[in-house]
């Protein structure tokens, strides 16, 4: 029997601890610093996620048998280090290897020694002046990134100049902090965005369901980027032939170039796709479980999560089979007044009781707190609500009847995920698949 502590405080690490306690061969789980909703499934320890020593005095003192990160914060500063040199069992990379989502522009340069698809780069600048004369040479739209991490919130797709030149000011001087200190100039890419994640044990990979997120807050795609406002997961996104193309053509050249330059990796590995006229290309990586992506995945797996991450942890995956259950799942972000800018915290949540009624539904915590007999809000996204049904339509329906049954004052949230289109791309035969 396992006892498992898990690293992280929102929707996904609600997902991850809901999904891992149903395993036969759990005894108990924790999660550090989790949240009060997160509480009703598993004890919730005090932890700062970005201290990776106490992070590791934690385990030990807790005796955990595994540690499962969820966000990508410690795994940057290195966690997974720091696990390693005191002996205990950690599933994700290490600091040098988590550089992929630490660092556009050496994910960048990593896809680009080794030939894996990618948008054509215009440039790396460091102030405003370079950055200004770099928009002179590039096709419209274009794609400004920060370099390092920014929650989701550090990607700007321009169509104009001077929508550029603002965005660039605003970076350089201090929006993001150390993160924006870089900028990198590529591309716009077009087509369809899909999310592709394996679990790996550095050789041998399991590919999770495929996912498409909702990126922008404000429906029909407009507005600001945020860290997810929605998302769905069915195998019509992802016919059996395109998943071959990516597998063979990212996948593959990207766990031979980790280990070609001594990057040893054992954990999830995210692929965020554009799916082009000219197939897939890497738009990011990240070194974890995406979110709200992994709300709406586990939701479909119909295997056991936590021997999949004790055995990819210890590198030994082998010919492990991940189910997946062939109802497409769904799952929208309520999101605080003010969010994805300033969000505003402390207000009641109503109805969560009612909504978690509706069949289908799962709702997992993001941003919430317990206030007296009921919740309140602590972030900017504060509610996953997740449904599943036999086809789309209905894991929409069922999702969207429980958001309407839940009432914060100012809250906004999407009201097209998985709308016209959802899911049209036909095939993909493979519920039970292996890398």
């Amino acid at each position: 029997m396992m006892k498992i502590l898990v690293i992280g405080g929102g929707g996904r690490e609600h997902a991850m601890v809901w999904k891992l306690a149903q395993s036969p061969s759990v005894e108990r789980v924790w999660c550090a610093p989790g949240n009060d909703g997160i509480a009703e499934k598993a004890e919730c320890v005090a932890l700062d996620v970005k201290n990776v020593e106490q992070a590791a005095q934690l385990a030990a003192r807790l005796g955990a048998d595994l540690t499962v990160v969820g966000p990508e914060v410690p795994l940057v500063a290195g966690v997974a280090d720091e696990f390693l040199a005191r002996g205990l069992e950690l599933l994700g990379p290490g600091k040098k290897a988590a550089q992929l989502e630490g660092s556009k522009i050496f994910a960048k340069e990593f896809l680009r020694r080794h030939e894996i698809p990618t948008a054509r780069v215009y440039g790396v600048v460091e102030d405003p002046a370079q950055a200004r004369r770099a928009l002179t040479g590039v096709k419209w739209p274009l794609a400004l990134k920060a370099d390092g991490l920014c929650a989701g919130k550090g990607v700007l797709v321009a169509s104009r100049a001077e929508e550029a030149a603002e965005f660039i000011a605003r970076v350089t001087e201090g929006e993001f902090g150390e993160a924006g200190k870089r900028l990198l100039l590529e591309e716009a890419l077009s087509g369809d965005e899909l999310s592709y994640i394996i679990l790996t044990d550095g050789d041998r990979f399991i590919p999770m369901a495929p996912a498409r997120d909702h990126k922008r807050a404000f429906d029909g795609d407009r507005g600001p980027n945020t860290g997810g406002m929605g998302v769905f997961s069915t195998g019509q996104i992802l016919p059996d032939a395109l998943e071959l193309e990516i597998i063979e053509r990212v996948v593959r050249p990207t766990l031979e170039g980790l280990q070609a330059e001594g990057l040893p990796y054992r954990g999830f590995l995210y692929f965020g796709l554009m799916v082009t006229a000219d197939g897939p290309k890497v738009l990011e990586f990240n070194c974890r479980l995406g979110d709200p992506e992994t709300e709406a995945i586990l939701l479909r797996a119909d295997f056991d999560f936590a021997e999949a991450c004790a055995r990819a942890a210890a590198g030994a995956l082998g010919d492990f089979e991940a189910r997946w259950l062939a109802d497409p799942s769904l799952c929208v972000v309520i999101a605080s007044e003010g969010y994805p800018g300033a969000p505003r915290t402390g207000v009641p949540i109503y109805g969560l009781e009612e909504a978690a009624k509706v069949p289908g539904v799962v709702i997992f915590h993001a941003g919430t707190r317990r206030s007296g007999p009921r919740f309140e809000t602590s972030g900017g996204r504060v509610l996953v609500v997740s449904a599943t049904g036999r086809d789309m339509a209905g894991a929409r329906r069922a999702a969207y009847e429980a958001v309407g049954r839940i009432r914060i004052a100012g809250s906004h949230y999407r009201k097209d995920i998985g709308g016209a289109g959802a899911g049209a791309a036909q095939g993909h035969a493979a519920e039970m698949r292996r890398g």
